[in-house]
């Protein structure tokens, strides 16, 4: 079968079918060199010159990962998921009008109030969710940005990515959408007419929380992809080549990995649902989920492995049940192998706008029946909630 024919599952199980042409080895070898022969006529063997620009190890993933996104203007890795998500922000101009979920990942909202004001951006947060606030705080002209996150961490808000690429082009603007807790495998953000996508490489596409990187994906090579690339380059902001080693072999496992830890997530929200002891379960998997009608409609094969619990009796219940737990794992992060559970608004800190009767799980690839269990048993003397549930 040609290149062309093979699924994207197919190409990343495969590692887009590489070989080493020096040794005939399947598994990807790692470049570990900084710097690169000068030939005599000045010229540089395949156009490399120095690491911090060029690398064949970061290269491949890159590759994989510009294959998965539909990303025609390909993909760049970075140091972490903040690196590249800063990297694009600081790419827009001072004075330039910012358009920002309002619910999205603390890093990138923190980033934005201690910083984004004084590298002189005009940030506006909206709840992205609404079509109609949307429109209202575009500026034809000035606003040169839209921030995307869909579901939204960690409350798993959904936003209509079409709709909003739709309006945010007809501004003049340029949507950026950050697909980490999704992935390509349900949810391929440039088919929907982004022109940015952002990750967190650390969660589900590494998988196996052993690599901080990040990445940002291009719809096309335009003035400003190139404008991001060169400020990738000259700040420095690049993994190590081992960690995009790792990197490599962890996207090779994506479809699976993503696949079970989404199933898991639906039979466990779908458990929980009506709980007693809980005051709602956040999930876009749930009918009842106000954005599930978009999220059926924009995500494919599942609604991700991330849901959040609202725990009866407040946050000295939501920490009781945090302390029970014995197979899901208390830890930050999300999108490894194993199942987390955190105190998001502890987390966070003061200025978070999270409830602190929350509790967000990231769901791995354990055996659903044990993650249910662990949370049965970590509820069993949660007073019941209001019969209310939000």
């Amino acid at each position: 079968m040609k290149g062309s024919q093979v699924s994207p599952e197919t190409m990343v199980a495969q590692a887009l079918g590489e070989i080493d042409p020096a040794t005939g080895a399947l598994a990807p070898a790692i470049s570990v060199s900084t710097n690169y022969e000068q030939a005599a006529d000045g010229s540089y063997h395949q156009g490399r010159v120095y690491t911090r620009a060029d690398n064949p190890t970061y290269e491949q993933a890159e590759r994989m990962l510009a294959m998965l996104e539909g990303a025609g203007g390909g993909c760049i890795l970075f140091a972490s998921g903040m690196a590249a998500a800063i990297a694009v922000f600081q790419s827009l101009i001072p004075g330039d009008h910012v358009v920002v979920a309002r619910v999205l990942y603390w890093g990138v909202r923190k980033w934005l109030a201690e910083f984004g004001l004084s590298w002189g951006l005009d940030v506006e947060f909206v709840d992205t969710a609404d079509l109609d606030a949307v429109k209202a705080a575009l500026r034809p002209g000035s606003t040169r940005l839209v921030w995307l996150e869909t579901p939204a961490n960690p409350t798993w808000e959904i936003t209509d990515l079409a709709a909003v690429c739709a309006l945010a082009h007809a501004a003049g603007a340029r949507v950026a959408v950050d697909n980490t807790v999704p992935t390509p495998v349900l949810t391929r953000p440039i088919e929907l007419g982004a022109d940015l996508v952002v990750h967190s490489a650390t969660k589900y596409l590494n998988g196996h929380s052993d690599v901080l990187a990040g990445a940002v994906a291009s719809a096309r090579n335009d003035p400003f992809w190139q404008r991001i690339r060169s400020w990738r380059r000259t700040a420095g902001a690049v993994p190590g080549p081992f960690e995009a080693w790792l990197l490599v072999r962890g996207m090779r496992t994506l479809f699976l990995r993503v696949r079970h830890a989404s199933q898991t997530a639906l039979a466990i929200a779908r458990h929980f649902e009506t709980h007693p002891a809980l005051r709602a379960v956040l999930y876009p998997g749930l009918a009842a989920h106000p954005g599930h009608a978009i999220a059926a409609r924009q995500m494919t094969g599942g609604f991700g492995g991330m849901l959040s619990i609202r725990v009866a009796g407040g946050v000295a219940q939501a920490k009781a049940v945090l302390a029970r737990v014995e197979v899901f794992k208390r830890a930050t992060s999300l999108g490894g192998v194993e199942s987390l559970i955190e105190h998001r608004s502890s987390m966070e800190g003061p200025s978070s706008p999270i409830p602190d009767d929350l509790l967000r799980l990231s769901i791995g690839i354990e055996a659903p029946a044990d993650l249910i269990a662990d949370l049965e048993q970590a509820l069993a003397d949660i007073p019941n909630a209001p019969e209310a549930r939000p």
